[in-house]
C-alpha cells in the first residue's frame, strides 16, 4: 500500500528586515485569516507565512486562493461543481 507523501514547507534562509520577512528576494506578508488551516503555512518568529505566495491577501481578492490546501471546489445550487470554462472547453475538445 502506497503512503501519501506529505512534505512540510519551509523557509530556510529567510531574514527579518525593516520592511518584513525577506525570502528569495521577496518581502513576504503574514498569512490572512482565510489562510488558517492551509498545510503550506509556515511559522517564523511568532507569525505564519506562505512560502508559495508572498502576498496572501491578494490571492483571496478574486475568490479562493488556488494554492489553498484546506478549501475544496464549491458546489452550485444545482449540485454541480464549478469548473474553469477554459479547462472545460479543452476537455470537450479532447472528447472527455
Amino acid at each position: 500500500m502506497a503512503k501519501a507523501k506529505k512534505t512540510q514547507a519551509h523557509i530556510d534562509g529567510a531574514v527579518m528586515t525593516d520592511e518584513g520577512l525577506s525570502y528569495k528576494g521577496f518581502i513576504m506578508d503574514p498569512i490572512v485569516e482565510k489562510c488558517e488551516g492551509c498545510e503550506r503555512a509556515v511559522a517564523h518568529d511568532d507569525k505564519k507565512y506562505c512560502p508559495t505566495y508572498a502576498k496572501p491577501a491578494q490571492k483571496w481578492n478574486q475568490g479562493v486562493c488556488n494554492f489553498a490546501t484546506h478549501v475544496r471546489a464549491e458546489v452550485t445550487k444545482e449540485g454541480k461543481v464549478k469548473v474553469n470554462p477554459l479547462k472545460a472547453s479543452k476537455r470537450a475538445a479532447r472528447g472527455r
